[in-house]
């Protein structure tokens, strides 16, 4: 082979590890596994369900806290000012997560399921729990502002407290009443909002500040960036795969015993990550924030907080509920799809952006 040919390698090939290159393979097989593991071995998901603190499960609150740590330890927080003053950013963000996301999934979830009322409402509740866990992964693997997604999340959680359930009551209630559809009434406190983000966002935020700030101080910041970084690094994706194994276990029986209706459920959010996605990168490239910025909007707009979904369906409706399953699916269809959107959003860097988005990346 010339050395022509040796060095015409897509960027994307040469930076990306093994582990990344077959991220989509990996993922696949958790979800197998976690399936399998769900519908052949007895007593799991039993198991899975009685280890809970709060409402919330205490091996998938493990997977997600080793999941994010190392993307938030990589956020350079001293230039989370900057992303702050930005107020095309933020104001995008308010208004695609709080304004069009409920809206979009209460929509769609009527056009595809209006006959289906249970898994309808679950649908809605996912549109309202706006996402302040995973996006922090697709975000770090497809190049996004890493800064920008630390403040985005973090809106998101303060408006997750005070409007989860004013919105749940608007979309499940007050909307359907005005337009002459079925009702249905949301039992959820503020409280248990308030654990939920501080379990997935507040502990993993914290110690992820507090790596930054100690290992600069104690070793500088070369060696932090250079050796403490790349340490942690692959963990991220160990404890996404982690999770997933974990999810699909809890609820396996369920996702199985019911092909038909999860390929129903399965519609309204496969047009929903899209459009949202979609909308969150064309609006970001037509505002000017360049490639990494438009990423991160997309993501935070398309992504879902489904462990909140999921404990509010359980909690209100029932664990053996339509409303629990259908928040069950919300993350059999969103870890493929947003994956996939990794991908797209690396070929838009280059199409729509003009840019590479892996030198972006290290440049900012």
């Amino acid at each position: 082979m010339s050395n022509q040919a040796a060095t015409a390698a897509p960027p994307a090939t040469r930076r990306l590890s093994t582990l990344d290159r077959w991220l989509p393979a990996w993922i696949g097989l958790a979800m197998v596994a976690g399936l399998l593991l769900g519908r052949l071995v007895p007593g799991v998901s039993g198991l899975l369900s009685r280890l809970e603190v709060g409402g919330i499960s205490v091996p998938i609150a493990l997977g997600l806290l080793v999941m994010m740590y190392p993307v938030l330890a990589k956020v350079r927080y001293d230039r989370v000012a900057a992303v702050t003053g930005d107020k095309r950013l933020l104001i995008s963000s308010l208004v695609l997560n709080w304004l069009a996301g409920p809206a979009i999934m209460f929509a769609l979830a009527w056009a595809f399921l209006p006959d289906l009322p249970e898994y309808r409402t679950g649908l809605i509740i996912v549109g309202l729990a706006r996402c302040i866990a995973m996006v922090v992964i697709w975000n770090d693997l497809a190049c996004g502002d890493r800064e920008a997604t630390a403040v985005l999340v973090a809106i998101n959680s303060v408006f997750q407290v005070v409007m989860f359930s004013v919105l749940g009551w608007f979309y499940l209630a007050v909307l359907p009443g005005w337009l002459g559809l079925d009702t249905q009434g949301l039992d959820v406190s503020v409280g248990q909002i308030a654990l939920n983000v501080l379990v997935f966002l507040g502990v993993p935020l914290v110690a992820g500040f507090a790596s930054r700030w100690i290992g600069e101080k104690r070793r500088g910041q070369e060696w932090y960036e250079d050796k403490f970084l790349p340490r942690i690094g692959p963990w991220a994706l160990y404890g996404l795969l982690f999770t997933i194994v974990l999810i699909f276990a809890l609820q396996g029986e369920a996702i199985t015993s019911n092909p038909l209706d999860v390929a129903r459920i399965a519609l309204p959010l496969l047009a929903y990550f899209a459009i949202m996605w979609l909308a969150g990168m064309l609006l970001g490239r037509g505002l000017g924030l360049g490639y990494a910025r438009s990423t991160t909007l997309a993501f935070t707009a398309a992504g879902n907080n489904f462990e909140l979904a999921i404990a509010v369906a359980i909690g209100t409706f029932g664990a053996a509920s339509g409303q629990a399953l259908a928040g069950v699916v919300g993350p059999l269809i969103e870890v493929p799809v947003l994956v996939g959107l990794v991908y797209v959003s690396l070929w838009a860097a280059r199409a729509w952006f003009r840019t590479d988005p892996y030198a972006e990346s290290s440049a900012s």
